[in-house]
């Protein structure tokens, strides 16, 4: 007997897709580019194909001698299939462990060491990255989605019939996702299905008045975000245009033929997707709700994505949360609140399910527009952090914890988010604001970011769209009546260091920069 998605308050991952093909029928489901355990399948498919397709590789996966519980690395280059081989291995009980394609092969191997000998299932590229790495002592055995020596193809398990599909207790770890390194190594986080739950439905709330709309993502397979708007997606039978490459050249036309009415992606992506708003064939003109999570988004960028739209009334929805907890704020941005629009305000708590409050460094409240320590308490936190439970308990606290955010909260409740605390300088109140006041003075800016120098001092790194050269006296009148900074050092965007959800690693752009590594 099958069971509603929300039973025992579990968020599982297994039967989405072969509850939305029982619930919908055949939903479109588009990709950029075909599956990598599926290519011949191309890129034209269905809510009933890739239910078919998790099916399928369960029981590959079980035929190989997975088991319940058991954890299973999915570590291989970026495409649709990640998710797909998440939901297999969840379908049987066991723990999919999401590592980035972007990791460097020393930082995957460390987090391949605080696992309890996982299988791993990878592809021929990412498995030669990793040659210096013993994975003989780290893991059960290797699978691979193609032909890769040293691996198991799981083409040798054709025809395997699938399980019947397993379920672990609500309380068990169920997922495992890594925290963004933009300040070191990751951190493992592990979920489990009541968790995740809680993060999921007040998502879906906020999903039902776009239900039923053309949604076009490009998003990080390996974050847990990603899996909580399936969730929702799914459950409303949303057509998906699902996307790899953020190449405006590529999507312009993708998104101009679907006319999605939701897109989601990540902020820096959204800056790129600039361009698109006047676009041929108007790809953005039938677009309702745009989803911004994972890092702050410039309220430029904003307004450029709302007024692309055709739709009386569109909106942005801004979340505010990390891994660790999922979305712990929101706000909904309108064109008329877009001009008038604070770019670090980050919106409420969510009724119900999460609590922000701000305190001093002793731990007490501090009052309304008073900087402090960002804290949350939510029924959507992670179980602990894999091998460092010492580091999890660290950052709570009577059930609050600490989001490594300063900010301030107004009279009314509204919270604000300043800097990250380790990127604070103490000549600029705020890198994030600056930032901000340099994005919409400057149009020509693909990004700017602030970083302390040898000497504390704010250096602004630059990326101009084109590679053009930046302007100096342009630059000159934009940081008229801001903060003292050095003179800029212009970067291309590529060469920013990032994370696999695209936020800027700053940590790594000031060690750079005073180790001479950069100009």
């Amino acid at each position: 007997m099958r069971q509603p998605l929300l039973a025992d308050r579990g968020f599982y991952l297994g039967p989405v897709f072969r509850r939305a093909a029982d619930r919908h029928g055949a939903v479109f489901v588009t990709l950029d580019r075909p599956l990598d355990v599926a290519p011949s399948l191309g890129v034209d498919l269905s809510y009933s194909v890739l239910a078919d397709v998790v099916e399928e590789l369960s029981g590959r996966l079980w035929e190989a001698g997975v088991r319940p519980s058991e954890q299973v690395v999915v570590h291989k280059a970026d495409n649709v299939d990640i998710m797909l081989l998440t939901c297999a291995a969840s379908r049987i009980g066991a723990v999919p462990v999401l590592l980035s394609p972007a990791l460097a092969p020393d930082v995957a191997g460390q987090l391949l060491e605080r696992l309890r000998r996982p299988w791993l299932i990878t592809d021929a590229a990412t498995l030669d990255g990793l040659k210096d790495i013993a994975l003989s002592g780290l893991v059960r055995r290797t699978l691979s989605v193609d032909e890769a020596p040293g691996a198991e193809p799981l083409a040798a398990y054709p025809g395997a019939e699938p399980p019947l599909p397993v379920r672990l207790h609500p309380g068990e770890p169920a997922l495992i996702t890594h925290s963004s390194g933009t300040t070191g190594v990751p951190k493992l986080a592990v979920h489990c299905a009541r968790t995740m739950w809680n993060r999921l439905v007040p998502q879906q709330a906020m999903g039902w008045p776009t239900r039923g709309e053309t949604a076009a993502l490009h998003m990080s397979f390996v974050h847990s975000r990603f899996y909580h708007l399936l969730g929702v997606l799914l459950h409303f039978g949303s057509p998906l245009v699902l996307i790899t490459d953020p190449d405006p050249a590529a999507v312009g036309p993708l998104l101009a033929r679907h006319r999605p009415g939701i897109v989601e992606t990540h902020p820096n992506t959204f800056v790129l997707w600039e361009e698109l708003a006047g676009a041929p064939g108007a790809p953005l003109s039938r677009v309702r709700s745009y989803g911004s999570t994972f890092d702050a988004i410039h309220p430029r960028t904003v307004r450029r994505l709302l007024d692309a739209s055709r739709r009386r009334t569109p909106w942005l929805i801004q979340l505010y949360g990390q891994s660790e907890t999922g979305p712990v704020a929101f706000q909904v941005v309108t064109r008329r609140g877009a001009a008038r629009a604070d770019g670090r305000r980050v919106g409420f708590g969510i009724p119900g399910f999460t609590r922000v409050r701000v305190s001093d460094a002793e731990g007490g409240r501090v009052p309304p527009g008073t900087p402090g320590r960002i804290e949350a308490r939510t029924r959507g936190r992670i179980l602990t952090y894999l091998g460092m439970p010492e580091r999890y308990d660290r950052q709570l606290t009577d059930g609050w914890w600490e989001m490594g955010d300063l900010g301030y909260r107004s009279r009314l409740g509204a919270l604000y988010l300043i800097d990250r605390e380790v990127d604070q300088i103490d000549a600029v109140h705020s890198n994030l604001e600056v930032e901000d006041a340099l994005m919409s003075r400057l149009e020509e800016l693909r990004e700017v970011v602030i970083v302390p120098g040898a000497d504390r001092e704010p250096v602004p790194v630059v990326c101009v769209r084109g590679e053009r050269p930046l302007d100096p006296e342009r630059w000159r009148r934009a940081t008229d009546g801001l903060p003292a900074m050095a003179e800029p050092r212009q970067w291309r965007f590529e060469d920013l260091p990032m994370t696999a959800t695209w936020k800027v690693k700053r940590v790594e752009i000031a060690r750079m920069l005073g180790e001479g590594v950069r100009a």
